[in-house]
């Protein structure tokens, strides 16, 4: 495994989350676009790279407000594409560039349309190993949905791997609404707003206009229209409901937790917790480094070659576990072959 070392000229949480959205810039990969119809008559946007057939799969969730532009994702697609991988990033309801159909957005526990992408996924591909990556929001998303699935997932699955995620809604919610944080929370806001004044458009019953515009933290919007619009009766039940920290015990594959202690999107004390509850699932393996911000994790000694160690070590993971499964069913089969008459 390789080590970690939080890199020296980018001091602090903040640094590190900053860099990754202001200063980071990754190659663009040769992805093509699809259009999958769901079954409630709205489309969700599937970026995909092409592979080898006989190699693993990556599906990649993104973040809040996250896009096939973001520099972690086209990161992680580059660590697939390296080791010939075919890779998918699901582009959640409402972050394609053009806006979804139905009044629903998307959330931090909507798992319905990424359990829609994995089955079509392993309809299409039954033979080959499929690994689940997800970045913050994306990563709640995947751990709850490996949760509710326990034992019962697609044998195709062999390991998942999930960075900075916001394990405990409500914590998360109201740590990114004090101090510095507050301008991450305004910038989702904004980005937030203006999506759903364009749904206004189509969907006029949404919320008022007025509320709407008076509307400042997070909470207030998940309240106001995350909560309803998804069938929760207020932004405290989405919270408790879709939070991914009640769901990890039940995990039954391979998984990777990464997390920097500083991150400014949650509280240390949420990290502290998910490893009293990971005690008790062996399938978890957790990587909580001292430094790396949200989504962060920049290393490397000399500023003008910096590197990034959440993407390379989430490949790494799933890559390994895939290489561990195929050498121990060899293994079998040369037993088998032996077995004496």
């Amino acid at each position: 495994m390789t080590r970690y070392h939080a890199a020296w000229w980018l001091p602090g949480a903040h640094a590190q989350t900053l860099w990754g959205k202001l200063v980071r810039r990754e190659p663009e990969q040769p992805t093509s676009a699809e259009r999958w119809t769901t079954p409630d008559g709205d489309f969700l946007d599937i970026r995909r790279l092409s592979g080898s057939s006989d190699k693993p799969r990556l599906l990649i969730l993104h973040g809040l407000e996250g896009t096939v532009r973001s520099q972690y994702a086209k990161k992680l697609m580059g660590e697939a594409r390296k080791r010939q991988w075919s890779a998918d990033m699901l582009i959640f309801r409402s972050c394609s560039p053009e806006m979804n159909l139905t009044k629903r957005f998307y959330h931090s526990g909507e798992t319905g349309d990424l359990g829609f992408v994995i089955d079509r996924i392993v309809e299409q591909n039954p033979d080959q190993p499929l690994l689940l990556a997800g970045v913050s929001l994306g990563g709640n998303v995947l751990l709850k949905y490996l949760g509710e699935q326990g034992f019962a997932l697609p044998s195709q699955i062999k390991a998942a791997g999930a960075i900075s995620v916001p394990f405990d809604l409500a914590r998360a919610s109201n740590h990114i609404n004090q101090g510095f944080a507050r301008v991450y929370q305004r910038h989702f806001i904004k980005s937030l707003k203006q999506k759903t004044l364009t749904k206004l458009q189509r969907f006029p019953d949404l919320i008022s206009p007025d509320r709407l515009m008076g509307i400042g933290t997070m909470y207030e919007f998940d309240d106001a229209v995350t909560a309803p619009v998804h069938g929760f009766r207020n932004a405290d039940h989405y919270y408790s409901s879709s939070s991914s920290i009640a769901w990890i015990e039940r995990i039954s594959i391979p998984t990777l937790l990464l997390s920097a202690r500083d991150d400014p999107f949650l509280p240390k004390a949420v990290l502290d917790e998910v490893r009293r509850v990971a005690q008790n699932n062996e399938q978890l393996e957790l990587d909580f480094p001292a430094h790396g911000g949200h989504v962060g994790f920049v290393t490397g000694w000399n500023p003008f070659r910096p590197a990034y160690y959440a993407e390379r070590r989430t490949v790494d993971f799933l890559a390994n576990h895939v290489h561990r499964e195929v050498g121990l069913r060899n293994i079998d089969a040369d037993r088998g072959r032996h077995v004496p008459a």
